[in-house]
């Protein structure tokens, strides 16, 4: 569909935010695919441009180049990541390539980073201020790692290997979503239930519900089930069936199995590190990271690891005498450890997890949150009503000391069966000045069980 395309037009919605129930997955490709055609032309101008670089005809074009690319793929980004279906995931599997040989075209173009070095190399005398020096300086240094000065061999073969590796990278992540989707653990009769609180019960009831066995409890492998299962359950024979299926996700043997996948990677990376000039993909990842070698890395995790390594033993140490005094006759294992230490942590600290948990209510939590950013920043969080993805989902506009608005913040606090694991950031739009003052729309995304309330760890 292309006639009744949401992306193809602007959005009336409140403060602009994406009108999702009216995105179908069928507006995507032909979403992409224009826009696709639209930043390439603006490349193309930027870079044919008969006039001398100047940091405005170059830098701030390209920086305003892109936009509908960016609209699209935020919105596409962010439902694969958070309510995915078997359509969005095949369309995940054929843009993912695309987008990678798009910005593999654009960033390795020879007349774009002409334009770029030139006033890189005389950074100095143009007059810059801090911001778009750092700007301009960014724009080089992305360009060059993504081999926009190598030969056109070496680019080409470059291209190549960055294609592959995105399509690699969602096949990996949709075979480890795959096997968290196909996985339960039915917990049949109060037996199976033994250890655990009432909270652990009540998520394992929710998850049933939500994968259509209303009346049943279930485990997924889904962080936010597993791991309390796992610190609760006293059922050791149900604790190692729920660990080996959670450390077993794309390590099956099967066609979501990601071994393969892994192995081709790191052979990609390699060569692609070693086509940029760099001995390893580790020098590559970090000569543009803080640490800058995997020298200084290596120095910081050797002066923690013979006192993490000490402590670790200790505990296990401490956790085998805990099951010795229970007559256990057998060595902690992986799927011991959250169990014992638990015992552990109430006997230490005469505390357990199940009493403090009804002081940490998600909506308590999201309070405090707030209190600590108007305390600290003057901001301030109002429900507003703007089109969300999931019913599940939360928003909220953000206002200043002065009242004034800020932006738009989502929350997406609640574990599904559509839903990557994990928990982050991003934003469905970024805040800007450039083409005016444009306001954020931020989204922050976790995966707790959904209780009544829904009680969280400390």
């Amino acid at each position: 569909m292309t006639t009744d395309n949401p992306f193809f037009e602007s959005w009336a919605t409140p403060f602009g935010a994406p009108p999702f129930a009216r995105i179908k997955p069928e507006h995507f490709m032909p979403a992409f695919e224009r826009a696709f055609a639209e930043h390439e032309a603006e490349i193309t101008a930027i870079a044919g441009q008969k006039q001398p670089p100047t940091f405005d005809n170059t830098i701030v074009a390209l920086e305003n180049a892109g936009r509908a690319l960016q609209r699209v793929d935020d919105v596409f980004g962010q439902l694969c990541g958070t309510d995915s279906n078997d359509t969005l995931l095949a369309l995940e599997r054929d843009i993912s390539p695309r987008t990678a040989a798009h910005w593999n075209k654009l960033r390795m173009h020879e007349g774009l980073f002409a334009r770029i070095d030139a006033l890189y190399q005389k950074r100095n005398e143009l007059g810059l201020t801090g911001e778009q020096m750092r700007v301009l300086e960014r724009h080089h240094t992305k360009h060059r790692r993504e081999g926009a000065a190598l030969d056109p061999g070496k680019k080409q073969r470059l291209a190549a290997i960055v294609e592959r590796l995105a399509a690699l990278g969602t096949a990996f992540s949709q075979n480890v979503l795959a096997d968290e989707q196909s996985y339960t653990m039915e917990l049949d009769g109060e037996a199976d239930l033994a250890g655990l609180p009432d909270f652990v019960r009540d998520a394992a009831a929710a998850a049933a519900e939500e994968r259509g066995m209303k009346g049943k409890r279930v485990i997924t492998l889904q962080r936010s089930s597993v791991e309390p299962f796992l610190q609760f359950s006293s059922r050791r024979d149900l604790r190692e069936k729920a660990f080996r299926a959670w450390i077993a996700r794309g390590d099956k043997g099967d066609k979501t199995d990601n071994k393969a996948i892994i192995a081709e990677t790191m052979s990609l990376r390699a060569e692609r590190a070693r086509l940029l000039g760099y001995p390893t993909f580790a020098h590559y990842r970090l000569d543009d990271a803080m640490a800058k070698t995997p020298e200084a890395v290596r120095g910081l995790l050797e002066k923690v690891w013979k006192p993490a390594r000490k402590a670790a033993l200790a505990d296990r140490d401490a956790l085998q005498e805990l099951i010795a005094e229970e007559g256990g006759n057998f060595k902690v294992a992986a799927w011991d450890w959250r169990y014992y230490a638990e015992k552990l942590r109430a006997r230490r600290c005469d505390f357990k997890e199940s009493e403090v948990k009804p002081y940490f209510q998600l909506d308590r939590v999201i309070d405090a949150a707030f209190y600590g950013a108007q305390k600290l920043f003057g901001l301030t969080f109002h429900p507003v009503d703007v089109p969300v993805w999931h019913p599940d989902v939360r928003s909220w506009e953000v206002r200043g000391a002065d009242g004034g608005h800020v932006g738009i913040f989502y929350g997406d606090y609640f574990a599904r069966p559509s839903k990557q694991g994990g928990a982050w950031m991003g934003t469905l739009r970024d805040q800007e000045k450039l083409a005016g003052n444009i306001r954020p729309i931020v989204l922050n995304v976790m995966n707790f069980n959904k209780g009544d309330p829904t009680l969280l760890s400390f």
